[in-house]
């Protein structure tokens, strides 16, 4: 690991300018740290100046006005598992944030770096191949090589390396929105859209511009009557990454699909939300096989490699069996 100066910010608006100046030296927030240290020890991630930010007063979980909920960036993933305001509207989130990692990490890893976690793609964190997340325009050895647990959706020839976050995707089937602040000023992010596809820019994961700073993520009132649930299917029952998870809500009126939310991981350079399954399931009586024709509809866009066509399957067992235990 090369030598790096640390400045512990007191603000938020101190951790922006502090990233402004020292964007030369390759500027990075630090939070908890479980996956950068991690990718500075492997020579993945290089930064000259780290801003900490874990002292800025964002590391609290409270009920918003319209019965929603605001989550600070700084709040461990143990501390937001365990929120009786996430226990009572948003269990889903809890599930999601209890398969994600050992209770270590968890009690280590923010909110806001939980977001930011990047792939673990074995050629991004291998320096020594080449990649175009890390060196643009160098190339995607994944497509004919290693690639199993790799995207079968929403890929690119420059890319088709999968996000690694639980969090993310149980955010993205809630309808989250990221709050940032940067130069520019405060902004929010819908998710899904604050993760990106890797098209011809695999190099960058999200939305966010230089210098802005994850604040607050913030969640919708829960719909009345909903049931949820977060299934991840792994390699070991062990701390994993998924092979496909599935973060799913569902709420019938009369036996049939009134409100329905989906999202996929381990398939996409970006938490999947399944739109195609949520709009053909709407109004429909829920059984097993509209589940599976709405599972088939998503799953139509599917492009797996040589090696990891077994996802496909896998998505579409793993989204009816999540919806029927989700029936009543």
């Amino acid at each position: 690991m090369r030598p790096f100066a640390y400045e512990r910010a007191h603000d938020a608006a101190g951790a922006v300018a502090a990233a402004q100046a020292h964007a030369a030296d390759g500027a990075c927030f630090l939070g908890g740290g479980t996956n950068l240290v991690d990718l500075m020890r492997l020579g993945v991630e290089r930064p000259g100046y780290l801003i900490d930010v874990t002292r800025l007063g964002n590391d609290r979980v409270e009920q918003t006005d319209d019965g929603g909920l605001s989550i600070g960036a700084a709040v461990s993933n143990a501390e937001l598992a365990g929120h009786y305001l996430v226990l009572r509207d948003h269990p889903l989130l809890a599930d999601a944030l209890l398969h994600g990692a050992s209770g270590q990490l968890r009690n280590l890893a923010t909110v806001g770096g939980n977001l930011l976690q990047r792939t673990r793609c074995p050629y991004f964190q291998e320096v020594t191949k080449p990649c175009n997340k890390r060196t643009p325009d160098s190339g995607c050895p994944a497509r004919e090589g290693e690639h199993r647990n790799l995207a079968i959706l929403g890929h690119s020839e420059a890319c088709v390396a999968t996000n690694p976050s639980d969090m993310a995707v149980a955010l993205v089937a809630l309808d989250a929105v990221v709050h940032v602040t940067g130069p520019e000023g405060e902004r929010t992010i819908p998710m899904p859209g604050f993760h990106r596809l890797p098209g011809e820019e695999p190099q960058r994961d999200t939305l966010l511009e230089p210098a802005e700073l994850i604040t607050e993520v913030t969640l919708p009132p829960p719909i009345n009557g909903a049931r949820s649930r977060y299934r991840k299917v792994r390699e070991r029952s062990s701390f994993a990454f998924a092979l496909v998870s599935v973060a799913a809500l569902l709420a019938l009126e009369d036996g049939q699909v009134s409100e329905v939310r989906i999202a996929l991981g381990g398939v996409a350079h970006a938490p999947w939300r399944a739109e195609r399954a949520e709009n053909a399931l709407l109004g429909e009586t829920a059984v097993e096989e509209a589940f599976a024709s709405a599972a088939d509809a998503e799953l139509a866009q599917a492009q797996p490699l040589r090696d990891n066509g077994y996802k496909v399957a896998l998505a579409r067992n793993l989204i009816v069996q999540t919806l029927m235990e989700l029936c009543p």
